[in-house]
């Protein structure tokens, strides 16, 4: 019988997958989720200035989450917020793919049934790179 040798903590701080820093003791990286969360709200308040409500803001089930909802003269728009430092990578609004959306779709669905909504829908997405804000009404 052959004994698993554990693995080292470099082998652990290495490991790309979820949640390897906090299996390893050290602390993981919240720089992007403090950009993704000041991107959020950046964007819930380019919407309040254009006339928008905010019905909600990191709405969340088992299955995912919505980042903002919004209403509108009856329109409700559901929004999901790219946020980045720079368009190094490619552009913030090329990470909502077909998968993505069909994720969002559904979310939406769940949320109109959990909060007893009914009326036009419409899907956005809004990038934050940098500090400038762009929104993409229509989206998909």
């Amino acid at each position: 019988m052959s004994a698993r040798r554990p693995r080292s903590r470099k082998s652990a701080i290495a490991d790309p997958r979820p949640g390897a820093a906090a299996r390893s003791g050290r602390s993981p990286d919240r720089s992007r989720q403090a950009r993704g969360a000041w991107g959020e709200r950046k964007v819930a308040q380019w919407y309040r200035e254009a006339g928008y409500e905010v019905l909600d803001q990191n709405w969340r089930v088992r299955s995912g989450e919505l980042d903002l909802v919004l209403l509108r003269h009856g329109e409700i728009v559901f929004c999901e917020v790219k946020a980045r430092r720079s368009e190094r990578y490619g552009a913030a609004a090329e990470a909502v793919d077909r998968r993505k959306q069909v994720r969002i779709r559904s979310l939406a669905v769940q949320w109109l049934q959990a909060n007893d909504r009914r009326g036009r829908v419409r899907f956005d997405v809004a990038t934050v790179t940098g500090v400038e804000v762009e929104v993409i009404e229509n989206a998909f």
